[in-house]
């Protein structure tokens, strides 16, 4: 859901900052020339800055743990360092520096991937011990992966190929390599896992197919046109969190929603043992069944064609020349499709679930408005870590590990700072016993 490899000239602060939503689409991150942000959706459709560094480095990748406190940066300055930071003390954790410039990073509970031109390191996110390194992978300039954000499924995606669209899957947790996707004829441009570790989407550098598979079956479970008319460079694949839906993203104005059939059905049950009314199929769906009852009939390359689905909503973004990430999620329980650019805009739009179609753009908002962050804290030493006098480069292997477990905790409802809680606001000296004078 990232706009794609670091600081390479097609990278993602190509013409403008880094954005990146976290892996359930909850919360959105944002890289500038200052430091960077990491913003919540609220629901009215707007957003909130929960966080800003202001560390005046710029920052070229970000990436943020769910709702956790864990962050992971590479700055412009040290391309080759990856800085894992709490963002609620302000304490830098550890870091790591590679060979290469690191090109993407990639989170969930259990692993965290930092990927090179020519290789994927792997580590524990718990203690942040190197477990694992994938050499020699094929050239990878742009820092094409994606890791599941499901750990019963943990599994990494990269090109295995620069010449066609290969796809190898590495079991993270196992660390065996698991098999193989010949995906598409022409190399990979976007790879995207769905929730549950079990989807994976693909797009190649032609733009114009995209396919979803089964891991580690490799059965090739859907496969959607986006267009006929001219090849795109696909930015980003995104899965929405119930699996329903797919968006992409390409260099073109036009944000594509696909609908993944079957889990559209389960999403409508879901929705109605909710409470909700159930919905009747649409046109779209109406559609596609005439036309899969009329395939037999034709030639085998029309068949081909036709058998493909057909993007089930759409969005124009106001102003094209902007890479994008988007994401489908609900707000309110009301379906929304997100789209952030690398101008630093994000836009959100309704999205029908019933008949698709046009979607309507609700709200725009500007990430790098002067604003107030709710949490700003001064980086360099944690809170804590100024209590006991030690700074982040001192701090022993069993501390380091008690930072990064108490940074992957999800983050409690807002307001979540309890003056009372010594988690939240440790004493300065112990409490005296007042008992006796009371």
């Amino acid at each position: 859901m990232s706009l794609g490899g670091g600081n390479s000239s097609e990278g993602p602060n190509a013409g403008g900052i880094f954005v990146q939503f976290n892996q359930d689409c909850t919360s959105l991150v944002a890289g500038s020339s200052s430091g960077y942000h990491l913003f919540s959706l609220t629901p009215d459709d707007g957003i909130e800055e929960i966080y800003g560094s202001h560390s005046g480095q710029e920052t070229c990748l970000v990436d943020r743990l769910f709702s956790s406190s864990l962050v992971a940066i590479v700055t412009v300055s040290a391309p080759r360092k990856l800085i894992v930071c709490h963002y609620k003390k302000g304490t830098e954790i550890c870091n790591y520096s590679y060979s290469n410039t690191i090109l993407a990073v990639k989170l969930n509970r259990s692993r965290l991937i930092v990927c090179l031109e020519e290789s994927l390191h792997i580590h524990n996110i718990r203690d942040m011990k190197i477990l694992h390194t994938i050499r020699d992978t094929p050239p990878n300039a742009r820092g094409l992966c994606a890791l599941s954000p499901c750990v019963d499924h943990c599994y990494v995606a990269y090109p295995g190929s620069s010449a066609v669209g290969e796809v190898q899957i590495f079991d993270a947790v196992h660390l065996n390599a698991k098999c193989v996707i010949s995906a598409h004829d022409s190399p990979l441009a976007a790879l995207a896992w769905s929730m549950c570790g079990r989807r994976l989407a693909t797009a190649s550098e032609r733009g114009t197919v995209i396919r979803v598979f089964a891991v580690p079956e490799r059965t090739r479970l859907y496969e959607f046109r986006r267009g006929m008319k001219r090849c795109v460079s696909i930015a980003c694949l995104a899965f929405s969190a119930c699996g329903a839906y797919l968006a992409a993203t390409s260099n073109t104005e036009t944000v594509h929603v696909f609908r993944l059939q079957e889990n559209a059905e389960r999403a409508v049950e879901d929705s109605s043992a909710a409470g909700n009314s159930p919905t009747e199929p649409g046109w779209v769906d109406w559609m596609s069944q005439t036309l899969s009852a009329g395939l037999v009939y034709l030639p085998a390359q029309v068949t081909d064609v036709l058998s493909q689905g057909r993007a089930f909503a759409s969005a124009k973004l106001p102003r094209a020349g902007y890479r994008a990430v988007a994401a489908v999620t609900n707000v309110s329980r009301q379906a929304r499709l997100l789209v952030a650019t690398s101008e630093g805009i994000l836009y959100v739009y309704s999205l029908d679930p019933t008949e698709g179609g046009e979607c309507t753009l609700l709200r725009t908002h500007s990430l790098l408005e002067p604003r107030t962050p709710a949490n700003d804290v001064a980086s360099g030493c944690s809170y804590a870590g100024a209590l006991r006098g030690r700074l982040p480069e001192d701090m022993t292997e069993s501390e380091r590990e008690h930072e990064l477990n108490t940074a992957m905790a999800g983050s409690p409802p807002r307001g979540s700072y309890d003056i009372r809680d010594p988690r939240h606001f440790p004493p300065m000296r112990a409490p005296t016993d007042t008992s006796a004078t009371e």
